[in-house]
């Protein structure tokens, strides 16, 4: 059953944010995952938005708590946390 990685980030400095989104789609694409929505325009139907938008997904759970414990990816999510502020979920499909 696939699971979705799902991440709303509020990206405080861009340009340094950069780093971090060039080097995710590498990674995950090595644990199976593909990226279904990556940035983009959103608007808002109900309640606030705060930022941008990505949706992940893996072939299943384990892949993507594989890609998400991936050494390679811990050494960038420091990037990410020091240049926005969001919130990740993973939830599995139907």
């Amino acid at each position: 059953m696939s699971a979705y990685l799902i991440a709303e980030i509020e990206v405080k400095d861009a340009e340094a944010y950069a780093e971090y989104t060039a080097q995710t789609p590498g990674l995950v694409a090595r644990h199976g995952g593909k990226f279904i929505i990556r940035g983009g325009a959103t608007k808002a139907l109900e309640g606030e938005w705060a930022g941008r938008l990505a949706v992940m997904e893996f072939p299943d759970q384990a892949a993507l708590e594989t890609f998400w414990n991936d050494p390679d990816y811990r050494k960038i999510v420091g990037i990410r946390h020091n240049n926005s502020t969001g919130r990740v979920v993973a939830v599995e499909g139907v």
